[in-house]
């Protein structure tokens, strides 16, 4: 066995790109030489701005002989009564390349057979490693693409070396020009000459030499550590710390190759804009981090990371100082210019923002939100109409300012804060910026009953529009995000514990756009599917019962709480000792009367006492059932249904249901759909049935 390093070496790679791709390289290298039965010890992968690469250990020198034993046509069908070849065996020998006459006859359980032995000797790793290397290069993908000047293959980058060894062996792997070899490059700045590795073990060290640390952990700990020290070498006058922010800090540690930390300062006058502004002019634009006191307040200060050594620091200071400054004067302008007009007072110009070319502008959501927020509010929260359609009015005008132009990812915060500085209620303001809550999956959820409302309001018409209108999410196409939007309202729902008919909301919302949109049944039904879907599918991330949520979910989807109480229901009731062979007989009643429809029984018509019994039991639980359903006693309705289970196993073993006589054919039948029926008033529980 033989160790083996892998490098490939680019410019500088997007940050967002190195660990899905670091992660690809290590995949394709296990799923290429598990395919070619090479084995190894163990692999690590690495990863900055100008390299990704593997270290392999004990990876096998060669492949093992293998011995494969085919199995063909029998003896009898091989040959004929003269001894002699049929077409059967020799056309068996001829699709394995090989004569009758190397084929043996062996004995098997079904009698005797003809058989091949073939012997395939293994490969030296070595032979291998080119071609599987080559394909490593060309199969890894990016977000983004391209080919760079002649290349004739896509790269995130342009490829400017490859190192391949395996033991002492450099493989040779051509590519667009480049030929493998056994040198690599140093940190671009502080070692920027090229140095030779002799085998993967030393890997690391020889980046270290080269002021180039290839571990991301490593790397992260270190920067981790740089910011941590560049803050406690300043005095801001309280105890001062950075805010990390693990995106930023993952971020950050793909910019450098080996990070140095400066911490620096800005005017005290920007610390009137609010923190978002601040925080997201240092984080996302600049790769700052933000410097906080002890409670969590902003303090005017920042940490940047930089990818060479500092020589002199006051100077590197000054630079990101100056940098900064330019932002945040741009932020504060804003933030002072915006103010000037009240948020009410830019409602109108959202008639100047499409929304989508069929759907009219952001003007005429508003007023479609504006609207499905009073149908909310009026049926969840009677008392709070008046707050949510205020915040329904004001939820987007900040679209049409300046500092939300700059900033995009500020929309809601900062209507919010003007909405604040109108002098608009704190309910008011706080449902600006919640609305948008949850901004992604696992997110915060909107705290505020008001935000919530109107957040429902403004997915369910965006939702029920783009539906409309057969924007439908296909694969992975869904430009509208409406996967993401389907998950917020159902996360919403059950956070808040509002009972909702999602179908008559939809219809409404459907209602509200006109003739703009088909808001027909089809419409509507198609919605409910495409909800439904991502309903059970976070059930299922959830860690529910596949089966309790298939059993709810395939009879009735319409209150999102509701549901989650029958499946909550079932997934308790599932252990219960009599429960599977209920299920077991619901299966079979079910199958027994396929369309029967008609539940009405006529007890004239019982020849059996299994018959009697049954339907004395089904009335007297149709009566305590229905007290359970209308209470939302799910749990205990089901208890009462195991009642059936004797009385169903007795009737199945006494009574033939598919009876000579019609009369009493069709009254047993209807017998069992009445029971059928009683039970769907929960779920399905025969797919619950283990088979």
């Amino acid at each position: 066995m033989s160790d083996l390093l892998f490098e490939i070496g680019t410019e500088e790679l997007p940050a967002g790109f190195l660990l899905p791709a670091a992660t690809q390289l290590e995949s394709l290298f296990r799923g290429k030489t598990g395919k070619a039965g090479l084995t190894f010890g163990s692999i690590k992968g690495f990863c900055t701005p100008r390299r990704l690469a593997i270290t392999v250990f004990n990876l096998v020198d060669r492949q093992e002989d293998l011995s494969e034993v085919l199995l063909g046509p029998s003896k009898k069908a091989a040959f004929d009564t003269d001894g002699n070849p049929t077409r059967a065996a020799l056309g068996f020998a001829g699709s394995k390349g090989v004569s009758v006459t190397e084929l043996e006859i062996v004995q098997t359980p079904k009698g005797e057979y003809l058989q091949l032995t073939r012997k395939q000797e293994g490969r030296d790793t070595a032979e291998l490693l080119p071609t599987l290397l080559k394909e490593i290069v060309l199969e890894i993908s990016f977000a983004k693409s391209m080919k760079w000047g002649a290349n004739q293959h896509t790269f995130a980058r342009p490829i400017q070396w490859i190192v391949a060894i395996f033991g002492t062996q450099t493989i040779v792997i051509e590519h667009e020009g480049i030929v493998s070899g056994s040198v690599t490059c140093g940190h671009r700045f502080m070692a920027p000459d090229c140095i030779e590795i002799t085998d993967a073990g030393s890997y690391e060290k020889v980046l270290q030499s080269i002021h180039v640390v290839g571990d991301f952990q490593t790397r992260k700990e270190m920067v981790l550590a740089e910011i941590q020290n560049a803050v406690g070498q300043t005095d801001f006058g309280v105890a001062a710390e950075v805010a990390v922010h693990q995106g930023l800090l993952n971020t950050v540690t793909n910019l450098v190759e080996y990070p140095f930390g400066v911490c620096g300062s800005f005017d005290e006058k920007f610390l009137q804009v609010p923190d978002e502004v601040l925080i997201t002019s240092m984080r996302e634009h600049q790769k700052y981090f933000p410097v906080i006191d002890g409670d969590g307040s902003l303090l005017p200060g920042f940490v940047a990371v930089n990818n060479t050594r500092v020589i002199n620091t006051d100077i590197t200071r000054q630079g990101h100082e100056r940098v900064l400054r330019a932002r945040l004067e741009d932020a504060f302008f804003f933030f002072e210019s915006d103010k000037k007009t009240r948020l009410e007072d830019r409602v109108a110009d959202l008639a100047g923002i499409i929304f989508q070319a069929k759907l009219g502008s952001i003007q005429d959501k508003i007023d479609r939100v504006v609207k499905l927020t009073r149908l909310l509010a009026e049926t969840l929260e009677p008392e709070l109409v008046e707050d949510a359609c205020r915040t329904a009015l004001l939820c987007k005008a900040d679209l049409t300012t300046d500092m939300v132009g700059e900033f995009p990812s500020l929309q809601g915060v900062m209507g919010s804060a003007y909405a604040a500085h109108d002098g608009e209620r704190d309910s008011v303001s706080e449902g600006v910026r919640q609305h948008y809550m949850p901004l992604r999956s696992g997110a915060e959820l909107p705290k505020s009953s008001v935000g919530a409302l109107v957040g429902m309001a403004d997915r369910i018409d965006t939702i029920a529009g783009c539906f409309g209108i057969g924007q439908v999410p296909t694969g992975t196409a869904d430009p509208f995000g409406l996967r993401r939007l389907s998950l917020a309202l159902l996360h919403i729902l059950e956070d808040r514990a509002y009972v909702l008919a999602l179908p008559d909301l939809f219809r409404k919302a459907l209602a509200l756009y006109g003739d703009r949109v088909d808001g027909g049944r089809q419409t509507v039904d198609q919605i409910m599917q495409f909800v439904k879907g991502r309903f059970v599918n976070d059930c299922s991330r959830n860690g529910m019962e596949a089966s309790a949520v298939d059993a709810v979910t395939s009879i009735l989807f319409v209150d999102v709480n509701d549901c989650l109480k029958r499946i909550s229901a079932f997934s308790n009731i599932r252990e219960a000792q009599s429960f599977d062979m209920l299920a077991g007989s619901f299966k079979r009643i079910r199958n027994i009367i396929k369309d029967n429809e008609d539940s009405s029984v006529n007890t004239d018509f019982f020849s059996e006492p299994a018959e009697q019994e049954l339907f004395d039991v089904y009335q007297a639980l149709e009566k305590t059932g229905a007290t359970k359903l209308s209470a939302g006693d799910y749990a205990g309705f089901l208890e009462e249904m195991l009642k059936l289970k004797e009385p169903v196993d007795r009737f199945f073993d006494d009574v033939m249901v598919m009876a000579e006589d019609t009369a009493v054919r069709t009254n047993r039948l209807n017998l069992l759909t009445a029971i059928n029926q009683l039970i769907l008033n929960v779920g399905d529980i025969s797919r619950m049935h283990k088979a």
